[in-house]
């Protein structure tokens, strides 16, 4: 469906024609599955183990004490003093995702990966009724708990549209099975919040709020060109037809940058030893870079001290895939973070490559900062690509590589974003 175009010769989907599957609190049920001492107790799975951090997953048992993904891990303790912690292991989490995407793809096809965590199927012929769609959502559960885990639960609505299915999995968890039939689901959503809706914030509510609109209803109520206006942009006329029960095609995204982010352990805190992890998540962001076959023409780096001052910048050149050239850059802006940020330790690193293009897009920079890329350093960079596949991460690396808790830099589960196994080793 054309937003910008005439939108009246469509009609709201009368039939079911999406199944949103969505795993419950997934890093700690995971956990909870690995690991038989965890399960019925409240555990928090955090980035390092320290109670100056805060969770990145709870289990339900830690929920029902009001301890939740952000909750730093002190006051969590004081809600909960026999509160289990596990350190994150996002590699084990992507293993768990692949074996339940395959199941998953036994029963129902799978349309869409949404997240580490959630997937959108379409539904055909005879899935489409009822009866037919709940049967189906039944086996799916059994062949999860029969061929992955007991303790690895998951909700699954069903909706005419991929987006009102993903909103029937909010409305019973854990282990929930919600059916949103078609022009019989008003009163169930007027039921819920405004920000229980995907895609409406604290700020986006703020927006709706000064526009008389407190509710739901309200929202449902205006005219696909009013909910534009008020939401500012077109995603106010898409979340109008979405919530009347029209299958409106999600739009198309390009890579526009990769990076990686550290929070540092306590032992490599010092500026010597982040300067170390900032070049191996260099190194990591350049050989995904490479993997997809693209070229980066920007580089940033973004710093967070212990005393939470920030500091960042960001260097612009021709394209290239160049190991030793994005090593060269990061050092020179180090050395200027060095000299005007004058860290005593370093909380946070984040390297990010933008601009990027395939080959034949590169355009030279005649004020390029950087030394141009040989063909001995484009060798010597896929030379240690190989090495690094075939024998493990850090056979070879561009300076020192540091052993971190998790026992790898960089890699981890991103909101939209699943690594690939690959980068693991690399």
């Amino acid at each position: 469906m054309n937003m910008q175009g005439n939108t009246n010769s469509f009609a709201p989907t009368s039939e079911l024609r999406w199944l949103f599957f969505d795993l419950n609190s997934y890093f700690a049920s995971v956990e909870q599955q690995e690991c038989p001492e965890l399960r019925g107790k409240p555990v928090a799975v955090v980035p390092m183990m320290t109670d100056s951090t805060c969770a990145i997953a709870a289990s339900y048992e830690a929920k029902a004490l009001g301890i939740k993904t952000g909750t730093k891990i002190y006051e969590a303790r004081e809600k909960c003093p026999d509160l289990q912690c596990v350190l994150a292991r996002h590699d084990v989490y992507v293993d768990y995702h692949h074996r339940i995407f395959n199941e998953l793809e036994n029963h129902l096809h799978v349309t869409k990966i949404c997240s580490v965590d959630e997937a959108a199927c379409l539904l055909l012929g005879h899935e489409r009724e009822p009866d037919n769609a709940r049967k189906l959502a039944l086996q799916i559960k059994d062949g999860m708990k029969r061929n992955v885990g007991a303790h690895v639960g998951s909700s699954i609505g069903i909706a005419p549209n991929a987006y009102l299915a993903k909103m029937a999995t909010e409305m019973q968890k854990p282990d929930g099975l919600v059916i949103l039939e078609p022009n019989h689901y008003k009163e169930r959503l007027f039921a819920l919040k405004l920000t229980d809706l995907t895609g409406i914030n604290i700020r986006m509510e703020a927006r709706l709020h000064k526009a008389g609109i407190y509710s739901i209803e309200q929202f449902w109520d205006l005219s696909p060109k009013h909910a534009r206006k008020v939401w500012g942009s077109v995603g106010g006329e898409r979340l109008w037809y979405k919530l009347h029960g029209y299958d409106v095609p999600e739009q198309e995204t390009q890579k526009s940058v990769i990076g990686h982010s550290r929070v540092l352990d306590p032992a490599l805190r010092a500026p010597n030893k982040a300067h170390d992890i900032a070049r191996q998540l260099t190194a990591k962001a350049a050989s995904r870079l490479r993997r997809y076959n693209l070229y980066a023409g920007r580089l940033s780096l973004q710093l967070r001290s212990i005393d939470k001052r920030r500091w960042a910048k960001e260097l612009g050149f021709s394209a290239t895939q160049d190991n030793f050239v994005f090593i060269e850059l990061l050092d020179r802006m180090w050395q200027q973070m060095l000299r005007e940020l004058k860290p005593l330790q370093l909380f946070k690193v984040s390297i990010t490559l933008s601009g990027l293009c395939e080959r034949e897009q590169i355009t030279l920079d005649l004020f390029d900062v950087q030394k141009p890329e040989t063909p001995k350093n484009l060798a010597l960079t896929r030379s240690m690509d190989d090495l690094n596949k075939r024998f493990g991460s850090g056979t070879i690396s561009v300076g020192s590589c540091p052993k971190t808790l998790a026992g790898y830099v960089g890699t981890k589960i991103a909101f939209t974003r699943v690594p690939e196994k690959a980068e693991f080793s690399e």
